[in-house]
Formats: C-alpha cells, structure tokens, sequence
C-alpha cells in the first residue's frame, strides 16, 4: 500500500461492484449494539451487498453508519437517493425516510417521503415489498430480522416467500433485546434459520460462501 492510501482503501475500490447476493435487514430495539457486534464479522470478500433497516428517528443514522464503518471492514453508509448496490458496501437507511429498491438489472436506492408504514419511516416491510417486485432480478436475496419490538418485516418477508426465492435468518429469543420482529418471522414458518446473534454471520458466509472474489 503506498503512502498516500487510505487505510481502508479496499473498503472503497470502484471495480468491486458486481455481486450475487442481496442482504435486507431488519433491526430495531437492541440494534445498534448488535449491528456493532455483527457487521466487523462480515466476510468483505463475500459476492453480497447489505441494505439496513434500523428503526431510529431523524439525525441518528447518520453517526450510527459513521461508527460501525470505523469497526467494518465492509464501507458502511447512509443510504443516498439514486445510489446503486455495490459489492461489499452497507446502506442504512435514513432515519426518517422511506427506503425501496428498484431497478431490476442494476438495483439501486430510492428514497421517498413517504408517510411512516404500519408506524414506521423507515419501515422493513416497505423497503422488503420492494425488493418483491424485483421477481425478475437475477440477484439473490437474503432476509435477515433481528431483535425489535412488533411485527415489522413480517408482511415483507410473506411477499418475498411468495414470489422469490428468498433464504430467511431469525434472531432467536436469547439473544434479541426484544423478541417481537423476529417471533413473528418464526412463528408465521418462515424462517429457514432461527440463531443466536453471534451466528448470523456463519450462516450469511455458509449461504454466500461459495461466491467468493466475484
């Protein structure tokens, strides 16, 4: 590496764009703290890229994505209107803000003002029923859902299970802060893995681990 490079320089190379995997996460009470323990374990070389939806309020997920990318190897983010999924790079999604995915052959943000969904902006549901629409993408999908409080995501993942082939991760009760989001997940049957936090990793790597380096 020479001198004038950033230290994390890999984190931000342009040609690391293309990828298999898209990896939706729904988080809320307990999540900044499990987001701090999980996201340093995540494989950079993974053929994946990571979209967050973690319930907090205006002006917070923007220092939230500043402090996990200073623990990631991954670059961590604030999720910005128009950007395109990248390999490699985490979006969080704004505080306040609606998040989807669109674009079926090149995914990529859209954030809205719209009004909060079932009591949430941002809200797993809205940015998971997007990522349905994409039947015809030829991206994977990977749902993670964590520890919070109600049933948001649950609606997202019922659309998904109907009409992707998309690969489920709960966040067992031990480990959640609250057991509502994922609780749902499991008890609608819809979880093909139920773990503790400090496994999602493994599973993530198990799944996508075959695809390393594209």
């Amino acid at each position: 590496m020479s001198g004038n490079q950033h230290p994390n320089y890999f984190k931000y190379k342009e040609d690391k764009v293309e990828y298999e995997y898209i990896i939706a996460m729904g988080i809320s009470t307990g999540g900044p703290k499990l987001l701090n323990q999980l996201l340093p374990q995540l494989d950079v070389e993974l053929s994946a890229t990571y979209v967050i939806v973690q319930h907090m309020p205006p002006g917070f997920t923007k220092p939230l994505a500043d402090r996990l990318n200073n623990v990631s190897s991954l670059q961590v983010k604030e999720a910005e209107n128009g950007e395109k999924l990248k390999k490699g790079v985490v979006y969080i999604a704004p505080g306040g803000r609606q998040l989807q995915i669109t674009n079926q052959s090149e995914p990529q943000i859209l954030l809205t003002d719209e009004e909060p969904y079932k009591g949430h902006r941002p809200s797993v549901n809205v940015m998971l029923n997007s990522l349905a629409t994409l039947s015809s993408s030829k991206k994977s999908i990977i749902t993670v859902i964590m520890t919070g409080m109600g049933t948001d995501g649950l609606e997202g993942v019922t659309k998904l299970k109907e009409i992707q082939n998309c690969i489920v991760i709960a966040q067992d009760q031990q480990t959640s802060t609250v057991y509502g989001m994922p609780k749902a997940i499991v008890s609608a049957g819809f979880a093909d893995y139920v773990v503790p936090a400090g496994e999602i990793n493994q599973i993530i790597k198990k799944i996508v681990g075959g695809n390393h380096g594209r």
